[in-house]
């Protein structure tokens, strides 16, 4: 684990926050969720957290590893694609935590599916999952947060070429992101994306093979794997004050981008492999 969530708890950058992270439950093994680390990581930060997941052990199991590591975490158990579960688990994270000021909206799924590939049941069942769910969220949660609150939506790379349904949902996504901040604004309450590359994550290693590893590898231009407490830092970064000043913005965690193609019969020195 490249980042010591078990050591001793300091509360910094989220120090008297209170944050609902949606799809938080850890899993048994493998390289760790987004959601997870979020949770950890505002944990480690000095927020009290609620954890907000469909399968009640998942959620369990990120609480009581944050209660272990000298935090406050509740488990809240709430199917996000459904409009009453919204509205009762902002309730529930509220009431849990005494307040609810940060939100971060973190389900996905994903699908490798262009966009004329399936049928309208799945299309939309994809669409929900990827962008409703954050409108709904975004939606119960924004009534009751306090001036200085934040929300954090979680997008992907996708975005930038939406050819498939899941690359679709996150550029809608992201341009809620947008059209919210202003609206939001008047509250006082900021709203950003983080916009994911080729992350090492248990998610994907469940749908990928260990030899997909290298090749992704080199598909960024740092020729370095992220994972996912990469992700973790950016989210803490804008949930933070340290982002009190920024709002409606897309930030890529994604190894630089793509790295520069070689130019045809030119040699250059240096260059990673």
């Amino acid at each position: 684990m490249r980042v010591d969530v078990d050591g001793p708890l300091r509360a910094e950058w989220m120090s008297g926050r209170t944050a609902l992270v949606t799809g938080g439950g850890g899993r048994d093994g493998g390289p760790g969720t987004i959601g997870w680390a979020v949770s950890r990581m505002f944990a480690r930060h000095g927020a009290k957290v609620a954890v907000v997941d469909r399968d009640p052990a998942a959620a369990e199991r990120t609480v009581s590893q944050i209660e272990a590591a000298g935090g406050a975490a509740v488990a809240v158990i709430a199917d996000v694609t459904r409009d009453e579960d919204c509205a009762r688990a902002v309730t529930e994270a509220r009431d849990g935590l005494g307040e609810l000021d940060t939100l971060v909206n973190n389900v996905a799924a994903w699908s490798a599916a262009e966009l004329f590939d399936v049928e309208p049941e799945r299309f939309h069942e994809l669409m929900t999952v990827n962008l409703t769910s954050g409108w709904l969220m975004t939606r119960h949660a924004s009534d009751v947060m306090p001036a200085g609150g934040a929300i954090v939506n979680i997008t992907s790379v996708a975005a930038r070429r939406p050819g498939t349904i899941y690359g679709l949902g996150k550029a809608a996504l992201e341009s809620m992101t947008s059209g919210a901040s202003y609206l939001l604004a008047e509250r006082g309450i900021r709203i950003n994306a983080v916009e994911l590359g080729a992350l090492w994550t248990t998610g994907v290693a469940e749908n990928l093979s260990p030899e997909a590893r290298e090749p992704r590898r080199k598909m960024v231009a740092l020729q370095t794997e992220g994972d996912c407490w990469d992700a973790a830092a950016a989210v803490l970064f804008l949930a933070s004050e340290q982002a009190r000043w920024i709002s409606g913005q897309v930030l890529a965690v994604d190894g630089g981008g793509a790295p520069r193609a070689p130019y045809p019969g030119v040699a250059r020195a240096g260059a990673k492999s």
